[in-house]
């Protein structure tokens, strides 16, 4: 039977058990950990997040989802400018920091942090991208906005941290 045989058959679930499946299949997706950030001066916050896709190159942009009760988001609409840092294989600690441990400015006590474009980035991120909200999608819990990239800085060490599972890991080249 194929899959979408299989599927055709499958019973009606109730939307609990549907967002539990999708929260399971979700584990399977690995994405890049990234730490979003805004602010100026001592008013910083970020927060970590997988939730980051490229958008198109004409013009450089992407995609970031932000939950309307993160501490990011009110800030970062008002500032309309942000950094996305895609993390390191040894930044694996700022992610416990940056997902809740610790609040507001105190986050930004933890890594190497500076300010380019009036933006906090971090100084050994794989990348970084500084962008302004060029447009915006409410849905349901959450905003999708479309970043524009003004700038980007680019380190020579690819060693990607990925988040698969719920749990960190790292990546490997497959041998052709």
């Amino acid at each position: 039977m194929s899959a979408v045989s299989a599927l055709a058959r499958a019973p009606e679930h109730s939307m609990e058990e549907t967002a539990e499946d999708f929260k399971r299949a979700m584990r399977r997706l690995t994405s890049t950990v990234s730490i979003i950030a805004t602010g100026v001066g001592s008013a910083r916050c970020g927060m970590v997040a997988t939730a980051v896709s490229s958008l198109c190159t004409e013009p450089p942009s992407l995609l970031i989802c932000i939950n309307h009760s993160a501490s990011l988001y009110q800030p970062l609409l008002s500032n309309q400018r942000f950094s996305v840092n895609l993390l390191d294989t040894t930044q694996s600690d700022l992610v416990g920091i940056f997902a809740g441990r610790l609040k507001g400015p105190a986050r930004f006590e933890h890594g190497d942090w500076d300010h380019a474009e009036e933006l906090p980035y971090l100084l050994d991120a794989q990348a970084t991208l500084f962008c302004r909200v060029d447009a915006r999608l409410s849905y349901a819990t959450h905003e999708v906005i479309v970043g524009r990239v003004e700038k980007s800085l680019v380190g020579e060490r690819i060693s990607p941290l990925l988040w698969q599972d719920g749990q960190p890991a790292k990546s490997h080249a497959l041998n052709h």
